[in-house]
């Protein structure tokens, strides 16, 4: 692909082939939201968090077998981060339950998350109720718990997160488009946003590290339909460093 005129903003995939010979990082949860209080009303709608393995595991020092960046192929797909219910005014419900995560719960989809939904860590992730444990753990206490009454269970958040994700490819949007994961081409902003939107029918909100591609969320109303993910939404769920290093989408 040709290269855009100097002074251009571009976004870069970045892809590395990763070995498990080799030495390196856990960045989970860098793009990750705080908990924000007990007093919390139902969510207005969900957002499907999406990691690109490429951007978090550039950083990733050293191994362990629970890592996915470790593993001796590469991930080539973005993988799920989590499914996250949102308020519209730009904040967030977070651990709504007493409920802990119980792996026994979904055992018949574990090899399915493991492939699709794995952790970029070696760090165990911090549980609502104390203590620390799997990221997927992580993210049903956190998030899974907050979105009741529309997901009523563990096995459903994580059986819906997984249908949404493949319902809504991303990987294969975005190929099909011509935006193939390398480590030498940039890609317009703009362009990457228009082809979800074509897609979709909805704009994504895109999270950046350093000008590299590290997360892209969809967003959903309670009945699952696609919508545009929140302008406040964007602002407040990713940190300083994201917002400055993504390129401005024109």
């Amino acid at each position: 692909m040709a290269m855009a005129a100097a002074g251009t903003p571009l976004l870069s995939l970045f892809f590395f082939l990763i070995s498990a010979s080799l030495l390196l990082p856990g960045l989970q949860g860098s793009a990750d939201r705080g908990v924000l209080g007990l007093s919390q009303r139902e969510f207005d709608y969900l957002a499907l968090a999406l990691q690109w393995p490429g951007t978090y595991c550039q950083s990733t020092h050293y191994c362990c077998p629970s890592n996915g960046c470790c593993r001796p192929y590469a991930l080539t797909q973005f993988t799920i981060h989590g499914l996250w219910p949102d308020y519209d005014d730009g904040t967030w419900p977070a651990c709504c339950s007493s409920s802990e995560f119980d792996v026994k719960k979904i055992s018949s989809l574990i090899p399915t998350l493991e492939k699709y939904w794995p952790s970029l860590s070696c760090s165990s992730a911090s549980l609502c109720h104390g203590g620390k444990g799997l990221f997927w753990g992580h993210e049903y206490e956190k998030h899974g718990t907050c979105s009741y009454p529309v997901i009523q269970d563990e096995y459903s958040y994580f059986s819906k997160a997984l249908d949404l994700y493949f319902k809504y490819n991303i990987t294969d949007i975005l190929s099909r488009a011509g935006f193939l994961a390398t480590n030498s081409e940039t890609y317009f902003v703009k362009d990457i946003v228009a082809a979800l939107e074509k897609a979709i029918g909805t704009s994504p909100q895109l999270v950046c590290k350093r000008g590299s591609l590290q997360e892209l969320r969809i967003c959903f109303y309670k009945d699952f339909t696609p919508r545009d993910c929140g302008i406040l939404s964007s602002v407040l769920h990713s940190s300083s460093l994201a917002r400055s290093s993504c390129p401005k989408a024109d």
